[in-house]
């Protein structure tokens, strides 16, 4: 059974940092691409970060570049998403996902929240 849980996420003030986790179960974790989205109340579901199976090539949304970081560690079947600065705008259920070539993958959702 293919599993993606989030952790990690919940209520933090502006300026401050929560580290997101996705452990993944039930599929070969190494040969698969990992994505954070992120969904906002009445807004479309974007992509927030993702990283390479192999190689540890990058991408982020142009809102969160140099303020996150996505991370994988293929011992432990996890990616990670480290934020930091975050700002009330970053409010939102962040979303793991999986993807190779025919599959994909979706974790339940975290709700992260910035708020004072």
């Amino acid at each position: 059974q293919v599993q993606l849980v989030e952790s990690g996420g919940g209520l933090v003030q502006p300026g401050g940092s929560l580290r997101l986790s996705c452990a993944a179960s039930g599929f070969t974790f190494t040969t698969y691409a990992m994505k954070w989205y992120r969904q906002a109340p009445g807004k479309e579901r974007e992509l927030v970060a993702g990283i390479a199976s192999v190689g540890g090539i990058t991408n982020y949304a142009d809102s969160v570049k140099g303020r996150f970081t996505i991370s994988r560690d293929n011992a432990k079947n996890t990616v990670y998403l480290q934020m930091n600065s975050l700002k009330p705008e970053d409010t939102a259920v962040y979303y793991c996902n999986a993807r190779r070539n025919w599959s994909d993958y979706w974790g339940q959702g975290t709700q992260v929240t910035v708020s004072s």
